[in-house]
C-alpha cells in the first residue's frame, strides 16, 4: 500500500490539462478535439498516456465519441441515475478488498463537480482492488468531500477515515452511519479498461468494463464520490428495481 501527500497521478494531471483548456475555451463546447497525433505534439506527452486521460474525460462526460467525427466537447455534463447504496464488496461478494493506494490529492474535473469541492481542497483518496476466488474483480475509486465538510456533517464517518481499515469507503461510510439518512445517485457507463486500469485488474488494455459513478449525500450534501470498474468476467451486479 502505498501512501503519499497532495500528489496528482500524471494521467490525473494530464487530465486535467485539457479539462482545463475545455473550461477556458480552447477547445469549445460542440468543438472536435485535434487527432490523438496532433494533441500529443500540442501536449508533449506521449499517445498511449494522451488515450488514458482521454478515456477519463469521456467516462466523466466531458468529451463524446463520434463515428467519422472523433472526440468532441460535451455541450453540458451528462445527468446521473440508478439510485442503490450499497457496498460494491457486498454486492459482489464474497470479494476482500486490497488497498493500493490511500493517500490525499487535489480535485480533478470530477470531484470538484460532484464533491463540490473548490480548487486548492485536500481529498483523501482511496484506491482499491476487490478480488473474488481466483481474479480481480472490480477496481474501486473513492474520494472523500473536504475535510471540514465531512467534519461538519458526519463526524462518525470522518474518525473512521482516519483509521485507514483495509475496507472500501463505502463500507466505512455504511458503517458509521447508524441513525444517519444517506442518499445516493449511481450511473452506469460502458467504457474501456485502458492500459493503466488492465494492468491493476490483470486484463488487456482494450477490455470492455461497466463503469459505475456513485455520489453519496447527507442531508443534500456530498461527502463522498466514487468510481468503480467492472471489466469482462466480474460476477453480475444485482440491482433492484421496484414501482
Amino acid at each position: 500500500m502505498a501512501v503519499g501527500g497532495q500528489q496528482r497521478r500524471p494521467v490525473v494531471a494530464l487530465y486535467e490539462r485539457i479539462a482545463d483548456a475545455i473550461h477556458d475555451g480552447t477547445y469549445p463546447r460542440g468543438s472536435t478535439l485535434p487527432s490523438e497525433p496532433k494533441l500529443a505534439g500540442e501536449l508533449g506527452v506521449s499517445r498511449p498516456a494522451l488515450r488514458e486521460a482521454l478515456l477519463l474525460l469521456q467516462e466523466d462526460g466531458l468529451l463524446s465519441v463520434r463515428r467519422g467525427v472523433g472526440r468532441t466537447v460535451n455541450d453540458r455534463p451528462p445527468r446521473r441515475g440508478f439510485e442503490q447504496l450499497q457496498p460494491l464488496d457486498e454486492l459482489l461478494g464474497p470479494v476482500r478488498v486490497r488497498a493500493l493506494l490511500r493517500s490525499r490529492e487535489e480535485p480533478t474535473d470530477f470531484t470538484a463537480q460532484h464533491l463540490l469541492a473548490p480548487a486548492g481542497s485536500d481529498l483523501r483518496f482511496w484506491e482499491s482492488v476487490l478480488v473474488g476466488e481466483s481474479l480481480a474483480v472490480a477496481l474501486s475509486h473513492e474520494w472523500a468531500a473536504p475535510e471540514d465538510v465531512v467534519e461538519r456533517l458526519h463526524p462518525a464517518f470522518a474518525e473512521a477515515l482516519r483509521a485507514e481499515p483495509a475496507a472500501s469507503m463505502l463500507t466505512v461510510l455504511a458503517q458509521a452511519s447508524r441513525g444517519v439518512q444517506l442518499t445516493a445517485h449511481s450511473g452506469i457507463s460502458a467504457t474501456l479498461l485502458g492500459r493503466r486500469r488492465g494492468e491493476q485488474l490483470d486484463r488487456p488494455a482494450d477490455t470492455p468494463a461497466v463503469l459505475i459513478t456513485q455520489v453519496v449525500r447527507v442531508d443534500g450534501t456530498p461527502v463522498m464520490a466514487a468510481k468503480h470498474m467492472l471489466p469482462t468476467g466480474a460476477p453480475a451486479l444485482p440491482v433492484l428495481q421496484s414501482c
